[in-house]
């Protein structure tokens, strides 16, 4: 085995150019690999993380007839006495808060403009709405006992020439099926970091935007936090609401769930193609190799090396190339990567805000180990069929003839 690297190295060496940019096909291959799995692992955490925080929470507890679809603002829709219920599952130990929410559509108009958007309730003491607090842009934050005051994302202030202090009107839909208008100070602006949810929400306090829509003492939800993802069967089982129907993050986020996973399944095989493209340049750089070793191969031939010895020969020449090209590849793709992770790679998808789902405006890049092992053995792997055919080329050739080639 030793010897048969010795002479894999020497072979190699002869032409350490056409060598050294073979391995360097596949590692460019591998290091663009990485930072497209990176991004993708980045991209679906930043989308489930921004969902949970900002949308659908660990869990939500509703009124059984409740339906997301229609943002029905009916009492037999809603909660009674959300506080009552949100109560007990704020006192479990692995819940961050539990927090009533109300929501409405509505419009936001100005004297030049107008734009739809989602009016939400908020308890402005809850921890939950630590995604504003701490996204203020300017301005301050809403307080409980504020009647005039609201919040809006920067993304909808950007588009309507807004700015703190500013008068806007607001109709939103009721309980009674009629449309109430009425006018509001801005107090703030923030930001999320997730143009979709930012273009098209306003922040209301929950009292005020309870008496705006004629549903006191209501909520839509209690909305649910959790200290860890993985926590969330645990509580739904632990939380007692009788009556109503409690949804986890998973629930009312299908769609979401769905994309993550055909991507993994088609990511698969862009690699494969991506891998394969590179390693055409092994095929051509190896069936060069035979062809100027045509007479050396003969000699082998001739003082009695057999064909599978001479298959391993190559064989292990590609070998040595896929681990230069995953040394080459991992440095490069894990500058890449690294860069990426800290700075992040800005994005404009402010429109899948629209569908449900809410993506960052700036993905990091996120490598997992399980990543970049699945990537690295399916480049040594490709890398080694790719000398499959000139391995078996230099092994059927014949010996008389493999001799009577020029030097």
């Amino acid at each position: 085995m030793i010897q048969m690297l010795r002479l894999a190295f020497r072979n190699l060496g002869r032409n350490r150019r056409r060598s050294f940019f073979s391995a360097l096909a596949m590692g460019l291959a591998l290091a663009l690999l990485l930072v497209m799995a990176s991004f993708i692992e980045g991209e679906m955490m930043s989308a489930v993380e921004s969902t949970i925080g900002l949308q659908s929470g660990h869990l939500q507890v509703r009124s059984a007839n409740y339906n997301e679809a229609r943002t029905s603002l009916k009492w037999e829709d809603l909660i009674e006495n959300p506080e009552q219920v949100a109560a007990p599952i704020a006192s479990l130990a692995p819940v961050t808060a539990a927090t009533p929410r109300l929501y409405a559509s509505g419009f936001i108009t100005t004297r030049q403009e107008a734009a739809g958007v989602r009016v939400l309730g908020i308890d402005p003491a809850s921890a939950a709405n630590a995604p504003y607090r701490d996204g203020m842009l300017e301005g301050a934050f809403i307080s409980a006992e504020d009647r005039q005051g609201v919040l809006i994302g920067h993304t909808l202030a950007r588009r309507l020439d807004l700015a703190t202090g500013d008068s806007v009107n607001l109709s939103v839909n009721t309980s009674s099926g009629d449309v109430d208008e009425q006018a509001f100070i801005i107090r703030g602006i923030f930001s999320t970091g997730t143009s979709g949810f930012d273009g098209l929400t306003v922040l209301l306090p929950l009292a005020k935007a309870q008496a705006f829509t004629g549903a006191e003492n209501r909520a839509s939800s209690v909305f649910v936090l959790l200290k860890d993802t993985g926590q969330t069967e645990s509580v739904l089982a632990a939380i007692q609401a009788p009556g109503y129907q409690v949804l986890t993050w998973q629930d009312m986020n299908e769609m979401l769930i769905q994309i993550e996973q055909l991507s993994g399944s088609y990511m698969g095989f862009f690699y494969l193609i991506v891998l394969g493209i590179a390693a055409t340049v092994i095929i051509n750089t190896q069936i060069m190799s035979v062809y100027e070793r045509t007479r050396e191969i003969g000699i082998l031939s001739a003082i009695g090396m057999r064909g599978r010895r001479l298959m391993a020969i190559f064989l292990t020449e590609c070998g040595l190339l896929a681990v230069g090209g995953i040394v080459l590849g991992l440095i490069v793709g894990g500058i890449a990567v690294a860069y990426l992770t800290r700075y992040g790679f800005p994005m404009d998808i402010e429109s899948f805000g629209i569908t449900g789902m809410l993506f960052s405006d700036t993905i990091y890049t996120k490598l997992t180990v399980q990543d970049a092992l699945q990537l690295i053995a399916m480049t040594f792997i490709v890398t080694l069929l790719a000398g499959v055919y000139p391995a078996v080329l230099a092994a059927r050739m014949e010996p008389v003839a493999a001799l009577r080639a020029e030097k």
